[in-house]
């Protein structure tokens, strides 16, 4: 499978649920054009894959507890991290882990996306 060209970075422990298939959702406060494969890049190593199929929302925390099978998130992390913020729901399918996490070089200003271009392995 080829490696994606854009990579999201999420903190612990969502990577990793992410990438284990368990959380389909990734909350963000943001609507997202991309479709298509995108790298789960945490703590500087992109650890594997997921297809962003779609987004869902906007949400307000209130309706977001109602699936909360499918972003894992509690309800005090979603209104810390939304404040007075509508909030919309990545969908994500196919999610795998690497077998070997690769590293991602450190750039300055990275906040939400890399370009995995740089990456070796």
């Amino acid at each position: 499978m080829e490696r994606p060209k854009l990579g999201l970075i999420v903190r612990e422990p969502y990577a990793s649920l992410i990438v284990d298939g368990k959380k389909t959702w990734e909350i963000r406060k943001r609507y997202a054009r991309h479709r298509g494969p995108l790298g789960i890049v945490t703590g500087g190593w992109l650890i594997g894959q997921a297809d962003l199929v779609g987004v869902e929302g906007p949400f307000r925390v209130e309706e977001l507890l109602a699936h909360r099978d499918k972003h894992l998130a509690e309800e005090s992390f979603l209104r810390a991290y939304a404040g007075e913020d509508p909030l919309y729901a990545w969908v994500l399918e196919n999610a795998f882990r690497y077998e070997k996490p690769l590293l991602v070089p450190r750039k300055a200003g990275r906040v939400m996306f890399v370009d995995l271009s740089e990456v070796q392995g």
